[in-house]
């Protein structure tokens, strides 16, 4: 039901796409379903009356309007389909407040950097200075520009009042510009399944007028601590059902550091790691970076479990152990020569082969080698 009645103008608008949608496609199915039923009715056979003719075989009038009517309705769905993608792409900034209402050119949009946390939202408001965990507010009228990203695994960003839900994912950052239009409380959550505690991971919205957004901002820089990179490893690792956190400041590159999964000392940020493969790579001397790369294991020797992670990044085992050889039948045997010594892997000949199979992988990260 909220998505039918938002209370933003971009979710509005995906509410009318979903209306002028089915209307166009009821224009065909009511009709069919209510001639089926006819037809049947009409044409029983007991129903001497009804016009018999086994010879009927054509008629034009009736071709045109079977084809004419779906391929009409086809080319509206398509127009509306092409506008609506453009008009509705959630990268594209705003150019109206509501469908009265234009974008005054004086207006400055209301920057938030979303992080998906296991499993919790951390939201910085770079301009301000300050930091939430499972809170979010804006003025009403104000546009609206979420940069979003995450800190593990996938997880898909949905407040329905106000838009659509756009994907937070580790190592990128998408972008969704919206606007409320109303005052309220709003519910937003995770659309994504993403562990354990997905199903408590969701955060309140609130619309507010200009001057209750200053008193909320004034009351999370009273109320709030400081968010540094000690402060956010903590707050970092999994929980469930995190009450409402506020920070009075936070460091002003953590974000970027999260979105390039360096946040953690000691790890190569992803945006060096791609400034030296853009300038032809790091040759035999990048092989000393091969644990700074390393980002999924960062929990590991810590009774946290990273969600859907087994070994080797955790050395939690799967819960289904695979055989060690099986034929083409599934039947399990042993093969001559076969051990599981560390370091050696299997030829066709059944020798060994050194530096591959259950040891180390290769030092190297590139092929400049």
């Amino acid at each position: 039901m909220v998505v039918m009645a938002p209370s933003g103008d971009i979710a509005a608008q995906q509410r009318d796409l979903i209306v002028i949608s089915t209307v166009l496609m009821l224009l065909i199915i009511v009709p069919v379903i209510f001639l089926t039923l006819l037809f049947a009715w009409r044409y029983r056979r007991s129903n001497t009356a009804a016009t018999y003719a086994p010879e009927w075989h054509h008629s034009t009038r009736l071709e045109i309007v079977i084809w004419a009517a779906p391929l009409a309705i086809i080319i509206a769905l398509g127009a509306v389909t092409w506008i609506s993608t453009h008009k509705l792409d959630p990268y594209r900034p705003l150019d109206r407040l509501d469908a009265e209402r234009a974008l005054p050119a004086d207006t400055k949009p209301l920057t938030v950097e979303v992080v998906a946390l296991d499993w919790k939202w951390l939201f910085f408001y770079p301009e301000l200075g300050i930091a939430t965990v499972n809170e979010l507010a804006a003025p009403v009228d104000m546009p609206v520009n979420f940069k979003i990203t995450s800190s593990s695994v996938m997880n898909s960003f949905y407040i329905p009042a106000l838009a659509g839900q756009i994907y937070a994912m580790p190592g990128m950052e998408t972008k969704l510009h919206a606007v409320i239009n109303q005052e309220g409380e709003y519910e937003g959550f995770s659309a994504n399944y993403s562990g354990a505690g997905f199903s408590h991971m969701r955060f309140k919205f609130h619309g507010l007028t200009r001057e209750g957004f200053d008193a909320w901002v004034a009351k999370v820089k009273q109320q709030g601590t400081m968010l540094n990179r000690d402060a956010y490893l903590k707050l970092e690792k999994p929980s469930e059902k995190e009450p409402v956190r506020y920070y009075a400041g936070a460091d002003a590159d953590l974000y970027d550091a999260i979105l390039n999964m360096c946040a953690t000392p000691g790890k190569m940020c992803m945006n060096e790691m791609m400034h030296i493969d853009m300038t032809g790579g790091g040759g035999k001397e990048s092989a000393e970076n091969r644990e700074k790369l390393q980002y999924d294991n960062r929990h590991a020797g810590e009774d946290v479990v990273e969600p859907g992670a087994t070994v080797p990044a955790t050395g939690v085992p799967a819960q289904v152990e695979p055989p060690k050889n099986t034929d083409g039948n599934g039947m399990q045997h042993d093969m001559p020569g076969m051990d599981s010594t560390p370091g050696t892997d299997m030829r066709h000949d059944g020798h060994s082969m050194p530096g591959t199979g259950n040891g180390p992988a290769p030092a190297q990260l590139n092929n400049n080698n």
